[in-house]
């Protein structure tokens, strides 16, 4: 069912393999808190790494408390959460949102699962909240999403180096973004 936070709308997303749904305390997991501090899932996240159920809970407290477009993908085959991805902020005025996604269970990475739920959201943006460009910033050094990110069609728009600092040294970031070319 679809679940309305505080205002604002936030549909179920399906397609062949995955369900977004919207997240919310129901996705609090013993596996959610091992995906946060987890290495290999987190090492170009700013957050993670000193997590516990209850830091876990309090975080999607937060989450159903303050509107925001954020799904939890779901495999439809094993009714299993994989991973987190959302569109947030969004600038009403110059329509455009920022979008952020991880694929905590290592067992679906690389499988295309990324992808299927990226375009999914894209969609979403483009046709029912009318964005015209869709954001996101990513480390140079996360080349697995950077090439994620040119197959859906993002474009590199700049780079800010030595912009944030993380796990002790300051790393260049690219700002990339897609256009909705029904829009621009």
């Amino acid at each position: 069912m679809d679940k309305p936070q505080k205002g604002l709308y936030i549909p179920i997303l399906e397609s062949r393999r995955i369900i977004l749904k919207p997240l919310n305390k129901a996705f609090i997991s013993k596996d959610y808190v091992n995906w946060m501090n987890d290495f290999d899932v987190i090492k170009f996240m700013n957050s993670g790494g000193d997590y516990t159920l209850e830091k876990l809970k309090n975080y999607l407290e937060k989450v159903e408390n303050e509107p925001q477009y954020f799904w939890a993908i779901v495999s439809k085959k094993s009714n299993t959460h994989i991973g987190n991805i959302k569109i947030d902020p969004v600038d009403n005025k110059n329509r455009f949102g920022e979008y952020g996604i991880m694929l905590g269970d290592r067992n679906f990475q690389g499988k295309g699962f990324a992808s299927e739920a990226s375009r999914l959201v894209i969609k979403f943006c483009f046709e029912k909240l009318y964005l015209r460009k869709i954001n996101l910033g990513v480390m140079v050094k996360n080349k697995n999403a950077i090439n994620l990110y040119k197959s859906l069609g993002f474009s590199v728009e700049g780079k800010f180096k030595k912009h944030i600092f993380h796990r002790g040294n300051f790393e260049d970031i690219i700002r990339m973004a897609i256009f909705n070319n029904n829009l621009t």
